[in-house]
């Protein structure tokens, strides 16, 4: 149970509430550049606790049920933040949304399916997605610390789309699973 992968991903979670504190205000530079090296640190430890798990044969239950979750409260407390610190505004927000409520809706398809015993597979597609999600709001969080770059949060801006829409494909192939095993 107390093995490094599950540690690891339980590092994320005890990291989250600092992470929020860091993008509580949206004029501080240097709190916005704090938060972008803890969420880096975050995202290689979300690599690495799956790497290690599979690599030590140590896969577990807790590990399989926290993994996920570490991952869907990062992603939303951060595009929450980015959103009420106005980092993300405007027609972007619709983006954030469609990340936000794929989120919520593949959660419980997952927890639909678990109890009828059908597993679905991560896809390459749904990495991709993740990858630039975690690229996205990266460099939003970046974009904070460095105002001045406008490069930047245009580069954190075409990721939330290009995640969105990848998003918006995984979550169908997921439904299209789903509905297959409903009545």
């Amino acid at each position: 149970m107390w093995t490094l992968p599950n540690l690891l991903t339980l590092s994320r979670i005890v990291a989250l509430p600092l992470l929020v504190a860091l993008l509580w205000w949206r004029e501080w530079e240097l709190g916005f550049g704090i938060a972008f090296v803890l969420y880096c640190a975050m995202g290689i430890t979300d690599y690495f606790d799956g790497y290690l798990a599979r690599a030590q044969g140590a896969v577990s239950r807790l590990g399989v049920f926290l993994d996920p979750i570490a991952d869907k409260i990062m992603v939303a407390a951060v595009i929450l933040m980015l959103a009420g610190t106005q980092v993300i505004t405007g027609i972007h927000l619709v983006a954030a949304l469609v990340i936000l409520l794929r989120e919520i809706a593949v959660s419980g398809l997952r927890e639909f399916l678990a109890q009828v015993q059908v597993s679905v597979p991560v896809s390459q597609l749904a990495k991709w997605k993740t990858t630039l999600q975690l690229v996205a709001l990266g460099a939003m969080i970046l974009a904070g610390a460095l105002p001045q770059e406008g490069w930047i949060a245009a580069v954190g801006l075409v990721s939330l789309w290009g995640a969105a829409v990848l998003t918006l494909m995984t979550g169908w192939d997921y439904l299209r699973v789903g509905l297959k095993h409903m009545d």
